[in-house]
């Protein structure tokens, strides 16, 4: 395939499925393995960052009226009964912070399971499952807005996006929208504060992903040194605007969606793509 279409494609598929729960990981790995992509390169490497990047910047641009109007209010809240602690821009550093140090203490697991297709294949399959179960169960909501949120479901909802950083394959949207649910909160509450979770710990894990690869230890080079070439530069460009405009449309749409529909449709994604993966890898395929 060429560079640039597929560059189109890959970006595409980022834009996708960074932000809805069906796991961009594990899409990227699956698309990678069946195109023969060597995820050894150095540019490669740095092209699924500069992917990521562009999905993770629609994020402040869709929500910047909100951010906005949560910053103008910050500490009282709109309604005068928030504190610094109890904040939804409070409340989402916590959050952040709560999956930030387990994670970076688990970093060897994760670099382990980072592209290891059984991890991803079972993750989508469970995660599927559980999703579901979720979704079904738990309609009863006392938390309907971010910010009627109290500190223990930030705190709760922090811990369990810990699981889609050691198992890449749950998905950071999956875990944090069945934690929200479970914890009370509406489908709407629970999607958009893992929208604005995703925005610092996305940034950051992306950030320290580059610097890992861009100076790696032991002098064991990974992306430097890169020589870039203008050919290099357009497929990087492709890729990063692809990103970020597919990834705009799929929030916008995304929010829509869960505000009068569940999220069973994706549970059943995942279930039959975990299942799939599963029979692929299996009969060593892949």
């Amino acid at each position: 395939m060429h560079d640039y279409l597929l560059s189109l494609f890959l970006g595409v598929v980022e834009g996708l499925t960074e932000f809805l729960p069906v796991s961009s990981t594990a899409h990227l790995r699956i698309c990678e393995g069946l195109l023969h992509i060597n995820l050894q390169d150095g540019f490669w490497k740095m092209y699924t960052i500069v992917i990521q990047l562009g999905a993770i910047l629609a994020l402040p641009v869709y929500f910047r009226e909100r951010i906005l109007k949560f910053l103008r209010t910050f500490p009282r809240g709109e309604r005068g009964n928030r504190n610094i602690f109890t904040h939804p821009l409070s409340l989402t550093l916590i959050a952040f912070v709560v999956t930030a140090v387990p994670a970076w203490l688990l970093t060897k697991q994760i670099g382990k399971n980072l592209e290891n297709l059984w991890v991803m294949a079972l993750a989508l399959l469970i995660g599927g499952i559980i999703m579901w179960i979720v979704d079904a169960v738990f309609r009863r909501s006392r938390t309907t807005h971010m910010e009627e949120m109290t500190l223990p479901q930030a705190v709760w909802i922090g811990a369990a996006q810990i699981l889609s950083a050691v198992f890449p394959g749950t998905s950071r949207s999956m875990s944090t929208i069945a934690a929200g649910e479970i914890a009370g909160m509406s489908r709407p509450a629970a999607l958009e504060f893992s929208f604005f979770l995703s925005m610092p710990t996305m940034f950051v894990a992306t950030a320290y992903d580059f610097l890992k690869t861009a100076m790696p230890r032991h002098h064991q080079a990974e992306i430097a040194p890169l020589t870039m070439n203008p050919h290099k530069w357009i497929v990087l460009a492709i890729g990063f605007v692809v990103s970020f405009f597919v990834a705009l449309v799929v929030v916008a749409w995304f929010m829509n969606w869960v505000r009068s529909r569940g999220f069973a449709p994706f549970a059943l994604y995942r279930i039959v793509l975990g299942i799939g993966l599963l029979m692929v890898l299996v009969r060593g395929v892949m």
